[in-house]
């Protein structure tokens, strides 16, 4: 029986906002989790990440996410409401790749629920730190994982 929960946080570092999900990562390595919960630092991985996902009970994807909104808005989100958009330009150039990945998974028998809590990006350029506005909102993204789990 899978009982795994995995936290994966997937992005690119060296651009600013992009690389939020692993930010989260890093600072959720200081906090105390249930034995069951898994931190990854997904990055850009994209097959890679099937060994994950056919371990998993749940997986919980954080990500910047841009649907429009102002800056530093949080979202809760479930791979089929991703899927059903055709505004590719709403997700971050990875994104699609963990969905194809997710797909892929459930093609070869893997089912865990996936949550996506992405976070609206300000500036992805060159930079290896987030903004300001964009790191301020860490503890609420940590608060959103938490609560999934």
């Amino acid at each position: 029986m899978k009982e795994e929960i995995i936290i994966l946080g997937v992005g690119n570092l060296l651009l600013k906002d992009e690389g939020i999900g692993i930010h989260v990562i890093k600072e959720m390595e200081k906090i105390k989790l249930p034995p069951q919960v898994k931190l990854v630092d997904g990055a850009t991985a994209g097959l890679g990440l099937l060994a994950l996902i056919d371990k998993a009970k749940k997986i919980i994807i954080v990500d910047c996410v841009k649907g429009e909104e102002e800056p530093g808005t949080l979202y809760r989100l479930v791979p089929q409401e991703l899927e059903i958009s055709k505004e590719l330009k709403r997700f971050s150039l990875h994104d699609i790749s963990v969905l194809e990945v997710l797909a892929v998974g459930r093609q070869l028998g893997a089912s865990p629920e996936v949550v996506i809590i992405g976070v609206e990006p300000k500036e992805i350029n060159w930079g290896l730190e987030p903004t300001s506005e964009i790191k301020e909102k860490i503890p609420k993204i940590i608060e959103a994982v938490l609560k999934e789990i």
